[in-house]
């Protein structure tokens, strides 16, 4: 089964690069003037597996080679830091910018020296605000309405940074919110299967917030909760939330929250598929 559902996440991901070949992704011609992709985000960003640390093997990496398709001189910016949380990525702290105080520091010049340069920028932020709330034992309730504070207050900040460096000259931009980790307690029994049971509201928390400040801010929004089938526990014996959590993420084998390469393949795909629907440049739509 998990061969199964590898196969057709990997055949999502080479039908959404199909849709750059087939020229439905938006294009931008390329010029002698160099043109970008700014990543921004905290590990996933990077790529992150255990054992190996930051990886080109991400997310981000293959929403790039989707992109550069139809703009085969496009290069990839990664600011993105492990263990970014929507405090640090606003106030810094946590990785170095040389330079800068923050990660938005960085990509507020970046987007400022580069107007019209930026064709495109991803981003995923804040699921460490919240996973700071897990516990061995389950999910801290004490913390989980801070960090919610922290994201609905920050990340609304952030991309208003983002937007005034850009002046007016914006890139195609997609936020994610996250999906839900927590699912693979399921297996450990009765216990983890409440608990697993009781993570999803959460994560439909987390993801309305976010994707209700991306879509203020003009963002689109990669539905990645939709795509892994968070709110299904419909399957058995194991749900199918539950079989994506394992098949997609190191979770279940390793303990370790981090998408496997076909996991972030599922992600790029969706950031792709959500590429494809931005209006094309010049179509007034």
């Amino acid at each position: 089964m998990r061969l199964l559902r590898a196969l057709r996440t990997l055949g999502t991901t080479v039908a959404a690069l199909g849709l750059a070949a087939a020229g439905q992704l938006p294009a931008h011609a390329d010029t002698a003037q160099p043109s970008y992709y700014l990543a921004l985000g905290d590990s996933l960003s990077q790529g992150y597996q255990p054992g190996q640390g930051n990886t080109d093997q991400g997310y981000v990496d293959d929403v790039y080679a989707g992109l550069r398709l139809t703009h085969p001189n496009l290069q990839l910016v990664k600011l993105g830091c492990t263990g970014e949380t929507s405090v640090t990525m606003l106030n810094g702290g946590h990785c170095a910018y040389a330079g800068f105080p923050s990660q938005l520091a960085a990509a507020e010049d970046f987007l400022s020296t580069h107007q019209g340069q930026v064709a495109y920028l991803t981003i995923n932020i804040g699921a460490n605000d919240i996973s700071a709330c897990v516990t061995p034992t389950g999910v801290d309730s004490s913390c989980v309405p801070q960090a919610m504070r922290n994201v609905s207050t920050n990340l609304p900040l952030i991309l208003s940074g983002l937007d005034a460096a850009a002046g007016g000259r914006a890139p195609v931009s997609v936020g994610m919110g996250t999906y839900d980790p927590v699912l693979a307690a399921w297996l450990s029994g009765p216990a983890g299967q409440a608990e697993a049971k009781a993570s999803v509201p959460l994560t439909d928390a987390f993801n309305s917030t976010e994707a209700g400040a991306y879509q203020q801010a003009g963002y689109l929004v990669a539905d990645v909760e939709q795509v892994w089938h968070t709110d299904d526990f419909s399957g058995a014996p194991v749900p199918l939330n539950v079989a994506e959590i394992c098949g997609l993420t190191y979770m279940c084998t390793e303990q370790n929250l981090h998408p496997n390469p076909v996991g972030y393949a599922a992600i790029a795909a969706e950031f792709l598929h959500t590429i494809a629907t931005a209006p094309q440049e010049g179509t007034g739509s």
